[in-house]
């Protein structure tokens, strides 16, 4: 048997010719906050913290010609938020700007994925930098970019985890991961938790267990039972698993890939809160703020394994712009004390947002750690059943129409998820919340009606 974990939010595994149209809009004012376009009732909007960038005036397709662009040559899976998608513009640190102009706070980050701010000026000019240097060569050659980044990021963690292997998403580092264990163990099977998402690709859809991303063709051979809501297990849990999977010949995998490089606070990986020691490590979205990039470390020993079977070669993994890009975002962390900022306003904000627990009967629960936490709605705290999807839907939008962006997650979609960049503000947290709570009092008095 071998093992697979997903700490948090993505629950771990065992593994035992159309014409160009222009559009120019003007720009709303930045420093005032908007007026919502649900007709509810006449409540004070919250206001919005002032943001001393100033976006590029929009000058690209019209928003029909997108979505008919969209409809005609796109996949037809409706990935989209909201009614009325948004058609993004501009980012600079926790802000996104749409092409009219409209500012939101941005508390999902590109799906816990930009992780040191939107187009933040030190990693903008290293890649800038690079950019002018060399874009690729592939491993058959070497370059120093990579060596630098393996070096920097080995330091960061426990021995015996030392060996690298650079690739350029999560779910292909998540297929190495697996390719690694089943390698190292002799053994095939793998669990996984019901609610649990380890990614999209062929081979670890059968890892993944939430229904909008399952499938009824075969996938993930020998996988037997994320984005569950961000669910954190009891305290001694890992551990004991850990144990357990170890005592029957397996290896055990901590996947990172939305926990990792400071969010959670304390720590600056997740395994680490749990006191426990992985065999392989896999890790994506922070590492590259957004850059595709991905990782997965383990011991030299389970390397040679992989060795003796397979001559690894990934031709994107480990190019110049990603290890630079990986490098920039390193610094960013550490000169910015990011970690500590996660783990300080984190706190801050988890305090704020379960508040709103005692006072709203849909609230059933306000979870997380660091800058990665979950909010539960239900229909009663006495059922707990989740609210209803077109009830969150609502709500969802009320927030975006304040200006507020968040995730959703869990089985029903019943949890809004809330990740914002770790160099989010108290001041940017309060705001937050007050959108949450007027978007709460909304839809409370839509039930009342």
């Amino acid at each position: 048997m071998t093992l697979i974990w997903r700490h948090l939010l993505r629950p771990l595994c065992l593994v035992t010719s159309a014409p160009r149209i222009l559009e120019m809009h003007p720009f709303l004012s930045l420093g005032t906050s908007r007026t919502s376009v649900t007709k509810l009732s006449l409540h004070t909007k919250p206001r919005m913290p002032p943001c001393d960038f100033m976006p590029e005036r929009y000058q690209s397709l019209g928003y029909n010609r997108v979505l008919e662009i969209h409809k005609e040559h796109l996949s037809p899976v409706v990935t989209a938020y909201f009614q009325k998608p948004l058609l993004l513009h501009q980012g600079h640190m926790e802000w996104l700007f749409d092409a009219e102009g409209s500012r939101y706070l941005d508390f999902f980050s590109g799906i816990v994925t930009v992780s040191v701010g939107h187009c933040h000026p030190k990693v903008n000019a290293v890649a800038q930098k690079q950019l002018g240097r060399l874009w690729h060569t592939s491993t058959v050659f070497f370059h120093p970019p990579m060596h630098e980044y393996a070096e920097k990021l080995a330091a960061l963690l426990p021995e015996p985890l030392k060996v690298i292997f650079l690739v350029n998403s999560g779910s292909e580092a998540n297929e190495l991961a697996m390719l690694m264990a089943r390698a190292h163990s002799n053994n095939i099977d793998i669990i996984s938790f019901r609610g649990a998402y380890h990614g999209c690709s062929p081979y670890t859809l059968g890892l993944t267990n939430v229904g909008t991303y399952k499938m009824e063709l075969p996938g993930g051979t020998g996988c037997q039972p994320g984005v569950n809501g961000v669910v954190q297990y009891p305290k001694g849990f890992l551990k004991e698993a850990f144990e357990l999977v170890r005592a029957r010949g397996g290896v055990c995998i901590a996947d990172e890939v939305q926990t990792g490089f400071g969010r959670l606070g304390s720590h600056f990986w997740g395994f680490q809160t749990h006191d426990v020691l992985p065999d392989i490590v896999t890790m994506a979205k922070g590492i590259g703020n957004g850059f595709p990039m991905a990782a997965v470390i383990t011991t030299p020993e389970i390397a040679k394994s992989l060795a003796k079977c397979l001559q690894h070669f990934n031709t994107f993994g480990g190019n110049p712009m990603a290890c630079a890009i990986g490098s920039a975002v390193l610094e960013v962390i550490k000169e910015e004390n990011l970690q500590e900022n996660s783990q300080e306003v984190g706190t801050y904000m988890l305090l704020k947002f379960a508040k709103l627990r005692d006072e709203f009967e849909i609230v059933g629960d306000v979870r997380g750690k660091g800058l990665m936490i979950g909010i539960e709605m239900v229909q009663d705290k006495i059922s707990c059943r989740p609210l209803p999807r077109e009830e969150v839907n609502q709500i969802h939008e009320d927030c975006k129409h304040m200006g507020l962006l968040v995730g959703r997650g869990s089985i029903f979609s019943q949890t809004f998820r809330i990740a914002p960049s770790m160099c989010i503000t108290k001041p940017e947290v309060d705001f937050a919340v007050e959108v949450f709570r007027s978007a709460l009092t909304q839809h409370m008095e839509r039930r009342a009606k």
